[in-house]
């Protein structure tokens, strides 16, 4: 069952590569003048690994459980305890969870920027103040009061 385990983290580590790869790829897009080529192929592709790092997610959860391990981080702790291959592969995860967390926070934040300023372009087009505006679209092309 370790086997399983530790080949399972494995999978879950170059998925999370993959992943941040992609945060990475997005950010150039983000920073880029005109985003929308590049965008829904990068979107498309996250949801995809996001959905595998669900299921992978979901096996360790099950091995650790069939170990009579509690699922999640504690029963990780406790796996990697006595196992040096395992805790030296969580450790290579747990980096490059980090790193996609600060990945995507950046990305985040470039979207939110780019989103204030497209707000206060809406709202100069009308002829009114960012503070002022009365309306603009929302996410789903509809009207939405500020």
């Amino acid at each position: 069952m370790r086997d399983a385990l530790f080949a399972t983290v494995t999978e879950e580590h170059a998925t999370l590569e993959a992943f941040a790869s992609l945060l990475a790829y997005e950010e150039k897009a983000l920073a880029a003048v005109s985003p929308l080529e590049t965008l829904p192929g990068i979107i498309e592709k996250k949801n995809e690994l996001t959905e595998k790092l669900a299921s992978l997610e979901k096996t360790r959860d099950d091995q650790l459980r069939q170990m009579g391990l509690p699922a999640g981080w504690k029963g990780m702790e406790l796996a990697i305890a006595d196992d040096a291959r395992l805790a030296k592969q969580w450790k290579l995860l747990q980096a490059v969870v980090e790193r996609a967390r600060r990945a995507n926070a950046t990305n985040g934040l470039m979207i939110r920027v780019r989103m204030n300023y497209n707000q206060s372009a809406l709202a100069i087009l009308r002829g009114t103040t960012a503070r002022h505006a009365a309306t603009v679209y929302g996410p789903d092309g509809r009207m939405a009061a500020v």
